[in-house]
């Protein structure tokens, strides 16, 4: 085989790279039923080699979703159950000795692989929770002074519960700030949730991708070129400037008790730029920071306790500022 050539058969080409990502819409549609904005967004995330934070109430197919990302992708999978007894070794790895060498060799953790889905984080300590830190920032894992690298692409998909909060550990600022994205996982509507069922009666195995009908459709070919195409999308220096004043206002907000950061900005501007490329454009124009701002900016910003006893959320907040930052023309 080529070795520009992945098992999909694709040739890593930037002109069908975006076909097979679009593609890839269609074929997760096989095993999880109306959850086009989150796939796009995990698409998104691969793209900037950014990591997201799924939220949704259980039963919502969040662990679907990523099982089937992976196959569609030909990308290796772990999940991780995060439980209040679960330590930082049982995510990256530990040594292990051997008794036969008389040696201590490296045990790999599920942390290496390339779509680690970290189920419920919030339900493990602050201590396991930091254990993912190094891997997200830096792609890396140290053990005993070590460092190893991981897989590219590696991408983290934590998922969180919204509603039950008794025994959970919340994920403090400087974590949230790890996430590139953060997208709300819905109860789907009437028709999607009779279409689920009738595929469960039909016979529909979630734990059974392959018997779905799911197929790769890219691959990690794909995903290079279709970085390096994004990684040539035009920026304008009034995107930039529409960017930057849409961060700022965040921080002068009377709602908020914290804005967003200069990264929040650097992930923003980030995150239009693929959605821009993803969309046919090889330039970004406003509409593509509106698209993306609610999904990168609403787990950087920290709401007043008299602002959320009054019901505003995050989202609201944003929106307000979307639509009072002058667009640039």
């Amino acid at each position: 085989m080529d070795p520009t050539t992945d098992n999909a058969g694709n040739t890593g080409d930037p002109g069908t790279a975006r076909a097979s990502l679009e593609a890839l819409r269609a074929e997760i549609a096989k095993a999880v039923v109306g959850q086009d904005p989150a796939v796009t967004g995990l698409v998104v995330a691969l793209l900037c080699r950014g990591h997201v934070l799924l939220e949704g109430v259980p039963g919502v197919a969040k662990t679907l979703l990523v099982r089937a990302l992976a196959s569609a992708l030909e990308l290796d999978t772990k999940r991780v159950q995060f439980t209040p007894d679960l330590m930082p070794s049982d995510v990256t790895g530990s040594l292990v000795y051997d008794t036969r060498t008389a040696e201590f060799s490296f045990q790999p953790g599920p942390v290496f692989t390339n779509l680690l889905l970290a189920d419920e984080i919030n339900r493990t300590p602050p201590k396991t929770q930091s254990s993912l830190l190094e891997a997200m920032e830096e792609r890396q894992v140290t053990v005993d002074g070590t460092p190893r690298l991981l897989p590219d692409p590696f991408l983290v998909a934590a998922t969180q519960n919204p509603v039950e909060y008794e025994g959970t550990y919340p994920l403090p600022e400087a974590q949230l700030d790890r996430f590139l994205l953060k997208l709300t996982i819905p109860l789907p509507s009437r028709q999607d949730e009779i279409s689920v069922l009738t595929r469960h009666a039909e016979g529909f195995n979630p734990r059974d991708l392959r018997a779905a009908g799911v197929r790769p459709v890219a691959g990690p070919a794909d995903l290079e070129a279709a970085r390096a195409a994004v990684a040539k999308t035009t920026v304008s220096p009034e995107i930039t400037g529409y960017v930057v004043d849409i961060c700022r206002a965040t921080r002068e907000s009377p709602s908020l008790t914290l804005g967003v950061s200069p990264r929040g900005a650097t992930a923003l501007l980030a995150t239009a730029r693929a959605w821009a490329w993803l969309t046919g454009r090889d330039y970004v124009i406003p509409d593509d920071v509106k698209a993306l701002a609610l999904p990168t900016l609403r787990h950087r910003v920290q709401l007043r306790p008299e602002a959320e006893m009054e019901g505003v959320t995050a989202d609201s907040v944003i929106n307000a500022i979307l639509a009072h930052v002058p667009v640039p023309r």
